[in-house]
């Protein structure tokens, strides 16, 4: 008698629960496969669509938001599939390692809870790793003071607590989310006292064709800058700041002008008291999954084709991953992954036509990106005012000192050599944060850091040994696909 039982739903786990990762997540439920949605936070949204805890009991949440509309179309479609049984979504899951098999498919593991030490088995027939990205962050004399944060990180605190560092803000560095930042503090009452900008308004206006090719992007543009003249707001082009002041905590700010290249310019700093300086120097994208699977990777982003699948057959990468391009940008390689990944996995091909205005969204996101990173670019010589005795590994306490007697005395040229001989990057982060800033004393290229997990592992969890694969709320539980 032939075999009459249905043939297995496809499952497919996606890692992240960003933009990317959201529209990947709900464009392969759509199409008939069954998702697991594994994510760090405790809800869906990731970074840019970070919203308050329900128990702060925010009145506006949408005010912090500029894409609130998007984000809640997709949190309802979440919770559409979460009812329908196509998504599951895990919660507070720290990925820290996916490998093939055991036979085909993945295994994906996780640490869950707030304290990350139950471990979790996820295995799936493919993934879409949607892991997004972190921030760079160049050092300089004071930036470890308390009260200075990163920009995304000041966002982060406002989008997710309500909650401010200080009453007087300066917002400063590169790139366009400055604006957002800045208009957000002093929405919510902060006395932002400058926006420092390091790049030129002329560099923009030489890019007016790509921005005209976003309409969007310009509105979005145009209100940052109304708010900001709104709350009057100075904001201070070709300028950087060069010390952070304070005993104990930050109290003021020293920015300086920058010359067409890139020094700067004797007798043009001032000091701006504050105590809060959110700083940002632009984003990297996060590879440590893609980098363990074997996923090539172009420069610091993983390779991807037209449909963003990997090299390693069964995987897929979209979002800021593959490279840094914000919200739209990754919500356009989520719904492509999902849809190929869909695709694949019922053994078809995608949509033509449906594919096209995907793929057309794409590459407008891509154009636009690609002309923003020829404008926002951390001033060409920073290392300049990065004084001997300036921390750059906090987790090691390694001082660029110790980096440059390292290059000039031992002869190391890249940052693997370094990190050999001062430490720094042995500690906590593993380098993600202090990689570029010895990069750039280093005088060498930022390369991928090739690291094992992608975050910290106990011990205990490396050496169990599974004993259940069918039930994910065991501790030692695994879901099989």
């Amino acid at each position: 008698m032939a075999d009459r039982r249905a043939p297995r739903t496809p499952h497919l786990a996606v890692v992240g629960a960003g933009p990317a990762g959201l529209a990947a997540a709900l464009a392969a439920a759509a199409r008939g496969v069954r998702v697991t949605l594994l994510d760090a936070a405790p809800q869906a949204g990731g970074q840019f669509h970070r919203r308050p805890a329900e128990a702060l009991g925010a009145r506006r949440p949408q005010a912090l938001h500029h894409a609130w509309s998007t984000a809640e179309r997709l949190r309802e479609g979440l919770e559409a599939h979460v009812r329908a049984g196509s998504v599951r979504h895990l919660t507070e899951h720290h990925v820290w390692c996916a490998e093939p098999g055991p036979g085909t498919g993945f295994t994906v593991h996780a640490l869950r809870g707030p304290e990350q030490r139950e471990p979790a088995e996820v295995c799936a027939d493919a993934l879409v790793l949607a892991t997004g990205g972190y921030e760079k962050v160049l050092p300089f004399p004071g930036w470890t003071l308390p009260g200075v944060v990163t920009a995304g990180g000041a966002q982060a605190m406002l989008k997710g607590t309500l909650a401010v560092s200080g009453g007087t803000a300066v917002v400063a560095g590169t790139g366009p989310l400055l604006l957002p930042v800045a208009a957000g503090l002093a929405a919510a009452g902060v006395t932002v006292a400058a926006l420092v900008e390091s790049a030129a308004p002329k560099a923009l206006l030489r890019r007016a064709p790509v921005w005209a090719a976003q309409p969007a992007k310009l509105a979005e543009g145009a209100g940052y800058a109304a708010a900001l003249l709104r709350h009057r707001v100075p904001v201070l082009t070709r300028h950087t700041v060069v010390e952070a002041h304070g005993t104990g905590r930050l109290e003021a700010v020293t920015v300086a002008a920058l010359d067409a290249g890139g020094h700067v310019r004797p007798g043009t700093a001032r000091r701006v008291p504050c105590a809060t300086l959110a700083i940002g120097h632009g984003m990297l994208p996060q590879t440590d999954l893609a980098d363990t699977l074997g996923c090539r990777l172009d420069g610091l982003a993983v390779h991807v084709d037209t449909e963003q699948r990997t090299d390693v057959p069964g995987v897929w990468a979209a979002g800021e991953t593959t490279g840094i391009g914000g919200a739209g940008l990754s919500l356009a390689e989520g719904h492509i992954a999902g849809r190929s990944a869909a695709a694949r996995l019922h053994g078809t091909r995608p949509d033509p036509a449906a594919w096209a205005r995907a793929a057309r969204a794409r590459d407008r996101g891509r154009a636009f990106a690609a002309a923003l990173d020829t404008v926002y670019a951390p001033p060409a010589h920073w290392t300049e005012q990065v004084t001997d005795d300036t921390t750059v590994c906090r987790c090691e306490e390694v001082t660029a000192g110790a980096v440059r007697e390292a290059v000039a005395d031992l002869g190391a040229g890249d940052v693997r050599t370094v990190k050999l001989l001062t430490r720094a990057g042995m500690g906590w982060c593993q380098g993600r944060m202090c990689a570029p800033a010895v990069a750039g004393l280093t005088g060498c290229a930022l390369t991928p850091s090739h690291r094992p997990f992608a975050r910290p592992v106990p011990l205990g969890v490396l050496a169990r040994q599974p004993d259940h694969r069918d039930d994910m709320s065991h501790p030692t539980g695994k879901e099989t696909g």
